[in-house]
């Protein structure tokens, strides 16, 4: 199976905090229930060692300065439209945080258990060529 989700994408990052929350539930999990149901490609989840944002308060994992609100970013690369869709949604669920959007070029999407085809074989091999690689 392989997937035509190639070219220029958006790649949306959001950065809140590890305990962000949504009632009971974890904000960054809520989040990424929402991309889903909404039928985004895919979104991943990081979590940071250290950070701080609009309150200038440093969130760090260090044992002398333990906060157990460490940064978590979601990263999400989808069509323009399809996170411009979403962002209503992320402005009612999200308190305090930061969204930033951005150009990305995909160049490859598939499973895991997917083998490429010649032409995507290809396709990566000319821009291996192109970058230098």
């Amino acid at each position: 199976m392989t997937h035509r989700f190639t070219g220029e994408r958006t790649l949306m990052r959001i950065f809140i905090g590890e305990h962000d929350k949504v009632g009971t539930t974890p904000l960054y999990e809520a989040i990424l229930h929402r991309l889903r149901e909404k039928g985004l490609a895919g979104a991943t989840v990081l979590r940071g060692v250290a950070g701080f944002g609009a309150s200038s308060r440093m969130h760090t994992e260090k044992v002398l300065r333990l906060s157990l609100d460490l940064p978590i970013i979601i990263e999400v690369v989808e069509t323009e439209d399809a996170i411009t869709s979403v962002l209503p949604d992320l402005d009612e669920m999200i308190g305090g945080g930061l969204i930033t959007m951005e150009r990305a070029r995909v160049i490859m999407y598939r499973p895991a258990n997917a083998t490429a085809s010649p032409r995507e074989q290809h396709r990566i091999k000319d821009l291996e060529a192109e970058d230098g690689s």
